[in-house]
């Protein structure tokens, strides 16, 4: 398995580097061509939520992708620090659930469209969106 951590400022110009690194590594892991946009969108989608999130709360603290091919998938997980009074503790959230109104659930609804498996954890200090998609085993040599 291996893990590309990326950190960068909450800037909406980095959400485009955070998107191009996604793509290349998802088709170095094998994903196929005709998933690639999604990533790219998803990813996308997923760092300007955090950035919008952290220039309002936080904007000092970076943003924090991981990025790692495990079994069979391409995984992302994008991480912010911006707090919420809101969330009690860390517990993952049913997306069949989300409202408007809940942490930008609109975008959040979007990722899910996007990504083949998405799980968001929303806590005081901050939220992590999973999201996944298949990928060969053997990924792709370039």
């Amino acid at each position: 398995m291996a893990t590309v951590e990326l950190t960068f400022s909450a800037l909406p110009a980095h959400v485009r580097t955070a998107r191009l690194v996604a793509t290349a590594i998802a088709r170095r892991t094998g994903v196929e061509e005709s998933l690639l946009d999604e990533v790219r969108l998803a990813v996308g989608e997923a760092c300007s939520r955090a950035v919008e999130a952290h220039r309002a709360h936080c904007p000092g603290e970076p943003i924090r992708i991981e990025l790692r091919d495990d079994s069979g998938r391409f995984e992302v997980t994008v991480s912010d620090q911006a707090p919420s009074d809101e969330i009690q503790q860390e517990q993952p959230v049913d997306l069949g659930t989300l409202s408007d109104s809940f942490m930008s659930g609109f975008g959040i609804a979007v990722i899910a469209g996007l990504a083949d498996d998405v799980e968001v954890f929303p806590s005081p200090k901050g939220m992590r969106i999973r999201m996944s998609w298949p990928a060969s085993l053997n990924g792709r040599a370039s």
